[in-house]
């Protein structure tokens, strides 16, 4: 459940990130569209691990006994690439508006990561549901916060989430495959 709950946080950071600018940008944002833009970014990182377990599903009987280093690299090429682009500062931080479309096509942007994960999901023989429902929640939470936080404190912490995303991510690779290959 804790490997859960730290990928559920790895993920979210993207969207955290951009909730931050979102709420750096739009300080008088009020608290209806607050929830609305949580609820969005929440249910996009929900509903992609289930696309992505779908997608390994059909394939993880092939691949069962390399399973554990595919998850390895797939969550440290994620991990490396939220690290990129934090150092990159890549993510568009002008957001000018936040009409429901800028807000799904940034949802979908952000969330195209928990896509992925989802295939390692596939292989791991997680509960889809109860995953993909906590990621949900987690990131939810997270963006409330996180637009709350950016009418405060700017864009100071944009790259901040993206490097502790990015972290963590790499760290769950490395414990799989220590897993899969019995050291752990």
């Amino acid at each position: 459940m804790e490997t859960l709950l730290l990928l559920a946080l790895a993920l979210a950071m993207d969207s955290v990130a951009v909730s931050i600018a979102i709420g750096s940008k739009h300080k008088e944002i009020l608290f209806p569209r607050i929830l609305f833009i949580a609820a969005v970014f929440g249910f996009f990182q929900g509903i992609m691990p289930l696309a992505g377990y779908a997608l390994g599903i059909s394939f993880s009987q092939y691949v069962q006994a390399y399973d554990h280093w595919i998850a390895f690299v797939l969550l440290g090429a994620l991990g490396a690439k939220m690290l990129y682009e934090a150092y990159k500062n890549a993510f568009d931080e002008e957001i000018t508006d936040v009409s429901n479309k800028t807000l799904i096509t940034l949802a979908i942007a952000t969330s195209i990561d928990a896509m992925a994960v989802g295939v390692t999901f596939a292989f791991m023989q997680t509960d889809i549901f109860a995953a993909s429902a906590i990621i949900a929640l987690v990131t939810f939470v997270l963006c409330l916060i996180a637009v709350y936080i950016g009418k405060r404190l700017g864009s100071l912490l944009e790259t901040k989430a993206e490097v502790l995303g990015g972290v963590i991510l790499i760290a769950l690779g490395v414990k799989m495959l220590l897993e899969g290959l019995g050291i752990l």
